[in-house]
C-alpha cells in the first residue's frame, strides 16, 4: 500500500532540510523565495496533503489580510469599510490586525498569517523594502499610502493635496508655516514634508518642522503645542487630523487662539475634523475608495493578473473649515514676548509631553 507523503518526502525531493520545509510552511517570509517555491513544487508534486501542515494551502481559503498600523486612528476606518465591502461583494473574507506602529510586530503577525491568506493588504506599512518585497514574492501583495518598486501600490497625491493647503494659507496672508511630522518610519509623512517644501519654495513660503509624533495621536499633537508657539509661525499643517486636532487643543490650553492667532490644517478628513472646535481645515482623499480599489486589484492579482508597474493615485482636495483664517499681524512667539502664557497652561503642556513619548 502506498504510504502518505512525509515532510521528509519534500525535504528529499526539494534539496532542503527538514526544518527547511517546516519553516517555509509556518513562517514563509524567513525562508528565501526560491527556495520556499521549490519546497512548495515538491510538496504539490508529491501530493502532501494541507493537513500535515497548517501553513500549507493548496485550495482556496477566499481570506484577504489586511494590516493597519493602529486600528484606533480614524483613518483607516473608510479604507476598512471599503475593503470589507468590496471583498465581501467578491466572496471573501478579510482578516483584520493591526500592529501597534511596530515593525517588527508587523511582519511576525503577517508571516505568521501568510499560510492562511490569499493575499495581503498592506496599509502604510511601517516594514523595510526588503521585508515587504520577500512577502510579495510568497504571496500577492498590495500596499496602500506607499511607493514600493516592484510591489503594486495605491497611494494619496500627498503633492497636490500638501499643494492646496499651501495655496490656501498663503491667499489667507501666511508667510510662515510649521509642519508637525508623522512618525519616521511613515513613507506618507516623508511625501508630504517633501511636497511641502516644494510648494514653499514656489509660493515663497518659510517652513519649519518638528516632531516625529511616531504614535500620531490627538495626545502626541497635545504634546507638541508649546513648540508649535515657540516656532513663531502662524499657521500649522499636521501630519493627519489627530495630530491636529491635539495641536488646536494644545493652543487654546496655551491661550492662542485658533485660527485668531495660529491657523492649523490636518490631512486626512476624518470624523473628528468635524467635530472639534473649530471644525478643521484638512485635505481630504477618497479613503474608502482606496480600501475598495486595493481588494478589486488584488483580487484580480490572485486570479493571475499582471498588475502595473506604476503606483494608482487617489485624488486629494482641501476642505475649508474655521480653523483657518486671515493672517495675524502679532506673533505667537512667547520669545518675542507677545504672548503670554500662564504657569498653570505651561505646566499642564509640559505635563501632556512627558506622557506622550
Amino acid at each position: 500500500m502506498d504510504r502518505r507523503p512525509t515532510i521528509y518526502d519534500v525535504a528529499q525531493a526539494a534539496g532542503v532540510a527538514a526544518s527547511t520545509v517546516s519553516r517555509a510552511f509556518a513562517r514563509p517570509g524567513r525562508v528565501k523565495a526560491e527556495t520556499a517555491r521549490r519546497i512548495f513544487d515538491a510538496a504539490e508534486q508529491l501530493g502532501y496533503r494541507t493537513t500535515t501542515l497548517p501553513g500549507l494551502v493548496s485550495s482556496r481559503t477566499r481570506t484577504l489580510a489586511l494590516v493597519v498600523t493602529d486600528i484606533t486612528n480614524p483613518f483607516y476606518a473608510d479604507i476598512i469599510r471599503g475593503a470589507h465591502e468590496a471583498a465581501h461583494e467578491l466572496g471573501y473574507t478579510l482578516l483584520l490586525s493591526h500592529t501597534q506602529e511596530d515593525a517588527q510586530l508587523e511582519r511576525e503577525w503577517t508571516e505568521r498569517e501568510l499560510g492562511a491568506v490569499e493575499g495581503v493588504l498592506l496599509a502604510s506599512s511601517r516594514m523595510s523594502d526588503s521585508a515587504i518585497r520577500m512577502m510579495a514574492k510568497q504571496k500577492p501583495v498590495v500596499v496602500l499610502n506607499r511607493r514600493l518598486p516592484e510591489v503594486p501600490s495605491i497611494l494619496v497625491d500627498n503633492a497636490r493635496g500638501i499643494r492646496r493647503a499651501v495655496e490656501h494659507l498663503t491667499e489667507l496672508g501666511h508667510e510662515t508655516v510649521t509642519y508637525v511630522a508623522g512618525p519616521e518610519a511613515s513613507w506618507t509623512d516623508g511625501a508630504r514634508w517633501l511636497g511641502l517644501r516644494e510648494a514653499a519654495i514656489e509660493l515663497d513660503l518659510r517652513v519649519r518642522r518638528i516632531g516625529p509624533c511616531n504614535t500620531p495621536t490627538v495626545h502626541a499633537g497635545f504634546g507638541r503645542a508649546r513648540e508649535v508657539v515657540a516656532a513663531g509661525s502662524t499657521a500649522v499643517i499636521a501630519y493627519n487630523d489627530a495630530v491636529a486636532i491635539g495641536v488646536l487643543k494644545g493652543l487654546n490650553r496655551l491661550g492662542v487662539p485658533v485660527p485668531e492667532a495660529v491657523s492649523v490644517i490636518g490631512f486626512d478628513n476624518t470624523l473628528l475634523s468635524e467635530i472639534i472646535e473649530p471644525e478643521l481645515t484638512t485635505v481630504a482623499a477618497p479613503l474608502q475608495a482606496m480600501g475598495a480599489t486595493a481588494v478589486k486589484n488584488l483580487v484580480a492579482m490572485i486570479g493571475g493578473a499582471v498588475p502595473s508597474r506604476e503606483p494608482i493615485v487617489m485624488p486629494a482636495r482641501l476642505v475649508v473649515r474655521r480653523s483657518t483664517g486671515q493672517r495675524s499681524r502679532k506673533s505667537v512667539s512667547p520669545a518675542l514676548g507677545t504672548t503670554k502664557v500662564s504657569g498653570s497652561a505651561s505646566a499642564a503642556v509640559r505635563s501632556t509631553e512627558s506622557g506622550s513619548r
